[in-house]
């Protein structure tokens, strides 16, 4: 996979956590209830690094991201010296240890765009879990298909940067029919210089079925199949896939 320079790029780094506020959402407060009797959590895909830091408190955390810029972030975070972060990549990371929760939150395992990805990521989920541990991701409904509200007249909006100041953000969107992976642009234009920082990112909207056979595949089982953060059952129309499970 190409690197996404919304994530590599420290300039548009910067703005993610303006973007996502991770302890105003309900991945953060169902990630953190569930660490509650783990010893020890690995947060892969953990970005700038909110929930690992947040969960760090009284048990071993590392955070694996393959982005350097948000790595940085996410050290400099009050806390952070309670969590390991690790530079690396879901799909060939060995630890050579087990953990008691494995999470991917935030749809970073959309950005693995071909099944052997995902299989190679899971895979590694397999192979740092601990017997009894517990693991929990997500990816979003292809059947809602929500990047269709990611169009300029809907998600334009302004963000208050601390160094920038008022900058005005949209997205913009384009789905392959033939491969289902959709191409999602980010933009910010700084209004007091007119400067313009764009990122084009590709995620993929895994089925159903195919989540679930390559879960099995990788030695895993799903306990419960949620279809919201808030907790709820998965049923048709649900907005996200969320499995939660154990080892096979």
């Amino acid at each position: 996979m190409d690197e996404d320079r919304l994530y590599h790029d420290p300039a548009l780094a910067d703005f993610y956590d303006l973007e996502n506020g991770w302890e105003r959402s309900p991945d953060f407060a169902y990630c953190h209830a569930l660490a509650q009797d783990a010893a020890s959590v690995l947060d892969l895909g953990c970005g700038t690094g909110a929930l690992a830091v947040a969960l760090s408190g009284g048990r071993t955390v590392v955070g694996v991201d393959p982005a350097a810029p948000m790595l940085d972030i996410a050290r400099r975070k009050a806390g952070a010296d309670g969590v390991d972060f690790i530079e690396g990549d879901a799909r060939t990371l060995r630890l050579g240890r087990r953990f008691d929760l494995v999470v991917l939150t935030g749809h970073a395992f959309q950005v693995f765009l071909e099944k052997e990805d995902r299989r190679a990521a899971l895979a590694t989920i397999a192979a740092h879990l601990a017997p009894g541990g517990r693991f929990i991701f997500d990816s979003r409904n292809p059947a809602c298909r929500e990047w269709e509200e990611w169009r300029p007249e809907q998600s334009m909006r302004l963000v208050e940067h601390p160094r920038f100041g008022t900058v005005a953000a949209w997205n913009d969107v384009a789905c392959d029919a033939a491969t289902g992976i959709v191409t999602y642009e980010t933009h910010y234009e700084i209004r007091a210089t007119g400067e313009r920082l764009s990122a084009a990112s590709r995620i993929a909207f895994p089925e159903k079925a195919e989540l679930e056979a390559l879960i099995a595949e990788a030695g895993l089982k799903v306990d419960r199949w949620l279809g919201d953060w808030e907790g709820n059952a998965w049923q048709p129309g649900a907005g996200e896939l969320i499995p939660l499970g154990t080892l096979a």
